[in-house]
């Protein structure tokens, strides 16, 4: 069943050719910008992994990944969801060193997304990661390192609106971080959907940490897989989006599990058994780096940025029957 939402008097920002101008400019100024804010180096990363290795991600323990024989090899492949624990290998593999960290384009098939305006089978995104001290394993840390990606946007967003002046609405700068207990509380009888809407409405932009963990409704804020970010020094950046009057989720990052912080939530999630998996086995042996990386949205920060109502406006992916015909009935152009 289609989800498709259509504003009241919208109409496409820009012409096809404008359009992809305008993702061209916004991917490559904002790689540069973030590689120069926090320290980072291009790196290549894979499309699959193999399913024994453990490093596809998890997400929310429900979504299927697209798997497929290797008659070569002898294995089984993964498309990967997202890159989170391989990219803390690579630190590890490639040798780098505190301070600095590596980021990559990340393509991924995610089957069981349920399609509507921000969602798409086709994830497209910025991974990065970057070495850190176990001092800085703290939510200052994490709150520092946010406001210096929201900073890029803004940034990139301002030189955007340089050659395309009626584009978008301008972006708020000013992030209010906030804990996702903290939110619950100050909504207690919203969901946790609404509760973003209405937080991200008030301030702007917005960081709500600590998701993953059991709140005291007795669910979490959010789905996480237990093994990659430590569920409490973790966040997602978001912004208002004008054009849908809704939070848009740009970005998903967090300081990573150490030893102890995989062990418990791996307890916690009742899946102990994947300590025994080769990434978890070297992480439990304190043989990996301590990390903060997380993911950020190639295709939403486009549609952010330039003020679409759907993402398949700036990206190729494949929609229902009742969304193609929903979207050319109100004169938007699927890509």
């Amino acid at each position: 069943m289609s989800k498709l939402f259509i504003p009241e008097g919208y109409t496409p920002p820009l012409d096809v050719y404008d359009t992809q101008k305008a993702i061209s400019f916004i991917k490559s100024t904002f790689q540069t910008r973030l590689a120069r804010a926090l320290n980072l180096k291009r790196v290549s990363a894979p499309l699959f992994v193999t399913e024994a290795s453990g490093l596809n991600d998890n997400l929310n323990g429900v979504e299927r990944p697209v798997s497929f024989d290797i008659p070569d090899v002898g294995e089984s492949g993964e498309v990967v969801h997202s890159l989170a624990k391989w990219k803390r290998l690579a630190l590890k593999e490639y040798r780098f060193y505190v301070g600095n960290g590596l980021y990559t384009d990340m393509n991924a098939i995610r089957r069981d997304e349920e399609l509507d305006n921000v969602h798409s089978i086709y994830v497209d995104q910025w991974d990065w990661e970057k070495v850190i001290t176990r001092e800085e394993r703290t939510l200052d840390y994490l709150i520092e390192t946010a406001q210096k990606i929201v900073d890029v946007i803004c940034d990139t967003q301002d030189l955007l609106r340089v050659d395309f002046p009626t584009i978008g609405d301008k972006l708020c700068r000013r992030m209010y971080a906030i804990t996702s207990s903290e939110l619950e509380k100050m909504y207690p009888a919203l969901t946790p959907k609404e509760r973003e809407d209405a937080v991200v409405k008030e301030h702007g932009t917005v960081l709500i940490m600590q998701i993953g963990g059991k709140l005291a409704s007795g669910e979490p804020h959010d789905g996480r897989a237990p093994d990659y970010d430590d569920w409490a020094l973790n966040g997602d950046i978001l912004f208002y989006d004008k054009t849908l009057g809704r939070a848009l989720e740009i970005s998903s990052m967090g300081i990573r599990v150490d030893e102890e912080s995989l062990a418990r939530q791996l307890k916690e999630r009742g899946c102990e058994e994947r300590a025994l998996l080769p990434f978890h086995s070297m992480l439990l042996r304190g043989e990996l780096p301590l990390t903060i990386g997380g993911g950020i949205g190639q295709s939403r920060l486009c549609m952010l940025m330039m003020g679409s109502a759907h993402i398949g406006e700036v990206q190729c992916s494949i929609w229902d029957k009742d969304t193609i015909e929903g979207c050319r009935a109100a004169g938007i152009r699927l890509l």
